[in-house]
């Protein structure tokens, strides 16, 4: 819809876009999670705000996260009507702009002064594609490590208030194995997946690359494949990419994991229990540790912890092998979440308008944090204090680094972890930071290799099976599924890449 003669309009009113009225309809979200207590109270003062300011009002279909990948992409393909989702690198994005799903959003983020005003122009480098921008990136820090949350009052009983290194953490995992009845050392849910063992820059449970982490893995858009490009491509011209299975630490990991699930130190049910049943058995006690990142949002669960074990603590380990700062990281600085736009069945101004209504501090804690007094309270100029259960997806829509008030909860261990993720400085940009790679000429082998990935690595990430026994049933499938052909086609394009930067 045109946006001529808007912007004389939006100067009669303080604080809104030049498309004030541009639109008009529901702008649908298709977000993960579930509707958060207290959703209808809360939509319904943001609807009359955006209804008054905008013309439009907004509605979200809450997917659950365990069906979000595929349910999405099935209303992308199928032509439904919203207008924006939840895509990542790690999800569809990819495959998505590829087909011609995601609207172009090139310059989009110009015209609208409250959402410029809040995504660093850094941002929008970092996560255009060949000097196109398909989606609005959705972070709350510079740098994001994915890592282990422990219950800290466990810690500090069995002799670990301190844990920088891979082989104490393992020490901890064992002791609460040996000592503490009825609790299992580590929470995983089959949403992780290759992230047990894959370095991006860190595997969970690849010691090597908490000790080097500085190598970052690429994937290729529907085919469930991770991949390495050489850590010397900068120099040697050569992208040299191998599959994981070919990196020795990453093997290394495998073993360490099945060790784990025969020693009962992670959960035997990983590989089919979802995210949120490993929350609420976590904020039950029946855990000492789960997967985190480093988002400012792990405190989080202490309130629903402490309701079951009063004296419970949390905190954040990285294990690093040395203080935080003694390791500079490798990012693509790409967001792990980005909205997208629907080409086939939504509004581009009309989301965009969203997008900038979002950028407003008043409209963000409102949909972010519920209704103030009932949901929330504000403790100093950034921070807040919970009041209720709410819970909003704000990773999947409304994140903005400027605008995210700190929970009043927050660990003394998150406040140095999360302060330490908001610094560029304190992260190294990968070589190929901006590559990604495109699956036209090898889509039919991707798809292939897809089934192979979800039949034969999935469950080596979580133990179950010999490794190496499951190992060779995986090299052999990929190799019938099309393997050389993947990989050659990755050669030329990360070499193409290469040469392009120089």
């Amino acid at each position: 819809m045109a946006l001529s003669g808007a912007a004389g309009m939006a100067t009669a009113f303080s604080g809104l876009s030049p498309a004030f009225g541009a639109s008009s309809g529901t702008s649908v979200a298709l977000l993960p999670s579930q509707a958060p207590t207290n959703w209808k109270a809360v939509l319904d003062l943001a609807n009359a705000k955006l209804m008054a300011e905008h013309g439009f009002t907004f509605d979200a279909q809450f997917i659950n996260w365990s069906n979000y990948g595929q349910q999405s992409l099935l209303k992308f393909t199928a032509g439904a009507q919203f207008d924006t989702a939840l895509q990542a690198l790690w999800l569809n994005m990819a495959q998505l702009q590829q087909s011609g799903a995601l609207a172009d959003l090139t310059g989009q983020i110009d015209k609208w002064p409250n959402l410029k005003k809040q995504i660093a122009p850094k941002l929008i480098e970092a996560n255009s594609w060949g000097g196109k921008l398909w989606g609005i990136p959705q972070v709350n820090s510079a740098g994001r490590i994915q890592h282990f949350g422990i219950r800290q009052d466990l810690a500090e009983k069995y002799g670990f208030a301190e844990i920088n290194d891979f082989q104490t953490l393992e020490k901890f995992f064992y002791a609460i194995k040996e000592k503490e009845s009825g609790v299992t050392p580590f929470a995983l849910a089959s949403q992780t997946g290759w992230q047990t063992a894959v370095a991006t820059p860190t595997g969970m449970f690849n010691e090597h690359s908490w000790e080097n982490p500085y190598t970052m893995q690429y994937s290729l858009a529907g085919s469930g494949l991770r991949f390495y490009f050489d850590k010397d491509a900068a120099t040697t011209g050569s992208s040299r990419p191998i599959p994981w299975w070919d990196d020795a630490g990453t093997v290394e990991a495998l073993r360490k994991i099945r060790q784990y699930y025969n020693d009962g130190i992670i959960n035997a049910d990983a590989l089919n229990v979802d995210q949120a049943t490993i929350e609420s058995q976590f904020g039950a006690g029946r855990f000492a540790g789960l997967w985190s990142m480093t988002d400012g949002l792990q405190s989080n669960r202490l309130a629903g912890l402490q309701r079951a074990v009063p004296t419970a603590a949390l905190g954040q380990v990285l294990p690093f092998g040395g203080a935080l700062g003694s390791v500079k990281p490798v990012q693509t600085f790409q967001a792990d979440n980005m909205i997208v736009v629907n080409a086939n069945g939504g509004d581009v101004d009309r989301a965009m308008a969203l997008q900038d209504w979002f950028s407003v501090q008043e409209n963000h804690d409102l949909v972010g944090l519920g209704i103030e007094g009932t949901d929330w309270k504000a403790v100093g100029d950034r921070g807040f204090e919970q009041l209720s259960t709410y819970s909003f997806p704000s990773y999947a829509i409304l994140w903005r680094a400027g605008l995210e008030r700190l929970t009043s909860s927050m660990t003394e261990s998150e406040k140095k972890v999360f302060g330490w993720a908001q610094n560029y400085d304190n992260f190294t940009s990968d070589t190929f930071a901006s590559f990604i790679a495109d699956v036209t000429p090898v889509k039919e082998a991707a798809a292939q290799m897809n089934n192979v990935m979800t039949q034969y690595a999935n469950p080596l990430f979580y133990g179950v099976g010999d490794v190496d026994a499951g190992l060779d049933k995986l090299k052999k499938a990929a190799d019938a599924a099309g393997l050389d052909v993947i990989m050659t086609e990755l050669t030329k394009q990360g070499d193409a890449y290469l040469k392009a930067r120089t």
